[in-house]
Formats: structure tokens, sequence, C-alpha cells
């Protein structure tokens, strides 16, 4: 019994997860910067200074832009040295696609069913 108490708030809080990261997810690609600084990623791995060159913005700008991409875990990051390389996390990009995909599936939505008169 007590096996089965705790497998349910495990599928909640995992669900909340999931709903977290795809909202922000989203978030993180509402913004044309950010999409910018995915579509250089997408052709390799780069550092802040080389993403602030590319891009000419200035690097606490481009924080604030990286973090939020980190947040959502569309970018990953490495330490080598001094400079932190960013590169894309594909993996969240698929769990974004499978969330969209979703959707497909209900193409057809039924229509509401009459609300029947109290009164």
């Amino acid at each position: 019994m007590l096996k089965n108490s705790t497998a349910a708030p495990d599928r909640t809080s995992q669900r909340q997860i999931s709903e977290k990261l795809v909202s922000a997810g989203f978030h993180a690609l509402s913004d044309p910067l950010r999409i910018q600084i995915l579509e250089l990623l997408r052709e390799q791995e780069l550092c802040v200074c080389e993403l602030c060159d590319r891009l000419s913005v200035p690097q606490p700008k481009l924080s604030f832009h990286l973090k939020t991409l980190k947040d959502a875990a569309l970018v990953r990051s490495r330490q080598e040295g001094r400079w932190i390389y960013y590169s894309l996390n594909l993996a969240q990009f698929v769990a974004l696609e499978q969330y969209l995909a979703e959707y497909r599936r209900f193409s057809q939505i039924l229509p509401a069913r009459p609300c029947s008169d109290a009164g």
C-alpha cells in the first residue's frame, strides 16, 4: 500500500516538471534574439565572446538570454579554462516536438455538448 501511495506523487511531480519545461521552452522560443542564438548554435558550439561578436550584443544582454535558454534546457554549457561554450540540447527540442505532436492526434475536436437549462 505504501508503494502505491508514493507512485502517484512521483508521476504528478514528473508531469509538473514536464509542464514547467514545456512552458519554459516556449517562453524561451518567444524572443527573436534567442532564436538567433539558437540558429547560430545549430551550426556549432560557440563561446560567449563569439556569440557576442556575431550578434553584436553586449555580454550582459547575451548572458540574460543564455540563462533563459539554459533554464528551458534548450542549450547546455561546458567550461573549458575560463571560457564557457554553449551548444544545443537536442533532447529538449525533441520533447517540445513530441508535445506539439500530441495536438496533431486530436485534429478533429468534438463539439461541446449543449448545456441544459437548469431553471
